[in-house]
């Protein structure tokens, strides 16, 4: 597998900003929405995984499915290595599909935590009783400097945030 290195500024322009040329907004505009409050609580009705406990699952390669519920394009942009992707809004009709098992582990990531929280929780609805939300997304995963894996190029990207 061959990495690549690539400037933060190129990665997150790839991966976050919803129109070419845009910058990511500090945060994102659901939380200054209604919409805030219905994440809010689907975080407290879910399990929650910190960032750093997330990697070390990812790492170790764990018997569990890691879901990207992003849309395909932000997916193909760049992702955890690993990862599956189902976008959120086709989440009830294809996690059949995906997870079979409803006793399998499911650890959920999005952009930054709020599909996350919000698909997990239609999981647990949905009877998948061991899905966990990471609670920090993936544009804090790459803040982090964690290795990401892109679709463009099927290679893994190694994020620097030197200047």
């Amino acid at each position: 597998m061959k990495k690549l290195i690539v400037s933060s500024m190129v990665v997150l322009s790839l991966a976050f900003a919803p129109l070419a040329g845009a910058q990511a907004p500090s945060q994102p505009a659901w939380m200054s929405t209604p919409v805030k409050e219905m994440v809010e609580k689907a975080r407290a009705a879910t399990k929650q995984v910190p960032l750093a406990e997330f990697k070390g699952i990812v790492d170790s390669k764990a018997d569990a499915v890691i879901l990207d519920v992003r849309n395909p394009d932000e997916y193909a942009a760049a992702h955890v290595p690993g990862a599956v992707s189902l976008a959120r809004g086709l989440l009830e009709f294809n996690i059949w599909t995906v997870v079979p098992d409803k006793n399998k582990t499911i650890y959920v990531y999005c952009r930054t935590g709020g599909r996350a929280a919000l698909a997990t929780k239609q999981l647990n609805e949905l009877g998948y009783k061991n899905a966990f939300a990471v609670r920090e997304g993936i544009r804090d995963w790459v803040k982090a400097g964690y290795p990401i894996k892109t679709s463009i190029t099927d290679d893994e990207v190694v994020i620097s945030l030197a200047k």
